[in-house]
């Protein structure tokens, strides 16, 4: 099972640059908006598509999606500790709660 951040640690994490995030919810939802810096990746990608945006197996590694009823996140996180990434986290309230919290988003 994926450890789990909550929204404090991973706020710290993104303003101290420490961490690279992963949006799992892609298309449309990332357009409209996501976490600073993160990247778009979803599950039917990740075998393609981290190999070049997530390079280092080692790096610190947060998924989110929506809100804790979401699976995006959770599937994103299990394919990329199966394809050998050490340091991945799932930040499990999603974007729901960070936004919700009055906390900066962005959009494409």
């Amino acid at each position: 099972m994926t450890a789990l951040i909550t929204r404090n640690e991973l706020q710290a994490e993104i303003d101290a640059g420490t961490v690279t995030v992963v949006d799992a919810l892609g298309g449309d939802y990332y357009a409209q908006q996501h976490l600073p810096g993160a990247l778009a990746l979803v599950r039917d990608e990740v075998d393609n598509l981290a190999p070049s945006l997530l390079p280092d197996l080692d790096a610190a590694i947060v998924t989110y999606c929506s809100n804790p009823a979401c699976p995006n996140s959770g599937q994103v996180a299990d394919r990329l500790t199966a394809l050998g990434y050490t340091n991945v986290r799932k930040y499990r309230e999603g974007i729901e709660d960070w936004a919700g919290a009055g906390l900066p988003i962005e959009s494409a």
